[in-house]
């Protein structure tokens, strides 16, 4: 998704502005607390904060410019995309989305891992391949597996 150039209808909510500007919900709301974009107002009808027109002009030239409400500098980072995976690193092999699910799951669940921690305990556990396997079932012996290792 682009940055607009224009708003295009007359009130929006916080999630609707954050994926004008293409930022996370959460990142916008840090701004928003922070000053550099400017507070939404409350709808009158349901009290939701909204952002009119001349906000949402406000925060769509905040976020092309760089410069906040508070007159302070801002960089923007780019939001990752849904299924995009990290780049590998040079001498690494390039990790599988299968992996880097896997290595997530791990992550979440406490484990340091790397992608040939990974590698190696599904070749032990799948030589086959996980095709038809549990993905939960998977992650539990793939977790267990590591953790008896450490």
């Amino acid at each position: 998704m682009s940055i607009q150039d224009k708003p295009r209808k007359a009130v929006v909510s916080v999630v609707e502005m954050s994926e004008m500007i293409d930022l996370s919900k959460s990142r916008f709301y840090f701004l928003i607390q922070s000053g550099i974009f400017p507070e939404p107002i409350r709808h009158e009808a349901c009290k939701r904060p909204v952002f009119d027109l001349d906000l949402q002009q406000k925060c769509l030239d905040i976020r092309r410019t760089g410069i906040g409400c508070n007159g302070q500098p801002v960089l923007f980072n780019r939001k990752r995309r849904k299924g995009t995976l990290p780049k590998p690193r040079p001498n690494q092999q390039p990790v599988s989305e299968e992996q880097a699910e896997m290595i997530e799951s791990l992550r979440l669940l406490g484990l340091t891992v790397n992608a040939d921690d990974v590698q190696a305990a599904l070749q032990e556990l799948y030589p086959n391949g996980l095709a038809g396997a549990n993905q939960g079932e998977a992650v539990r012996k793939v977790f267990l597996q590591l953790r008896g290792r450490k």
